[in-house]
């Protein structure tokens, strides 16, 4: 697989939010404004890109040579939760405002199924080191790209007059839709 079309696919063809459906949670919970989503985005981009590393080492290194691949998940979400603490102790002191603004939902990157589906995915596809961090920060700037145009979609839509039966989330799931059928749209890129 060439950079290129990794790059490609991940943040388009194979957006990790609108086509695999990974890491939903904090894509509708922290999409409300357009800061908080790049802070959520950024965050999840650093996670995702040094989890790649590090569960890539600790794969190849350490459960493959010793029999151990059945351990694989558990200890991929034992690392994950550990660069999340470390993200969340470096934005409590660097950035304050967005840590506030991220609230509940920065812990919730510890259990973000697109962090620990790429980790597994770049394992399952048997990358290699560099293909992993491509593939990992690829699939996080699709991750940015998602929440951010939805972000502001919905701070568009809070600006607008809706009928009450469809304010808040039944709007935010219509548009979610919406934004996903328009990048299966790029579905053709791939083949």
């Amino acid at each position: 697989m060439s950079y290129i079309t990794i790059f490609i696919a991940a943040i388009f063809v194979n957006n990790i939010v609108l086509s695999q459906f990974l890491g939903i949670c904090p894509f509708l919970g922290v999409s409300k404004k357009i800061s908080t989503s790049v802070g959520m985005g950024l965050a999840v981009m650093f996670v995702m890109t040094l989890s790649a590393i590090a569960t890539f080492l600790i794969y190849h290194q350490l459960l493959k040579p010793n029999g151990l691949e059945f351990m694989m998940t558990v200890v991929f979400i034992l690392v994950i939760a550990s660069l999340v603490q470390m993200v969340e102790i470096a934005l409590k002191k660097t950035s304050p405002a967005l840590y506030q603004a991220l609230g509940i939902f920065l812990p919730l990157i510890t259990t973000n199924c697109a962090v620990l589906g790429i980790a597994l995915l770049a394992v399952q596809k048997e990358l290699t080191l560099l293909e992993s961090v491509c593939y990992a920060l690829a699939n996080a700037c699709g991750f940015t790209l998602a929440i951010v145009l939805f972000a502001g979609m919905r701070e568009r839509l809070s600006k607008s007059r809706l009928p009450q039966i469809v304010q808040g989330t039944p709007i935010a799931l219509i548009t979610a839709g919406l934004l996903s059928m328009a990048f299966m749209g790029f579905s053709g890129i791939g083949h």
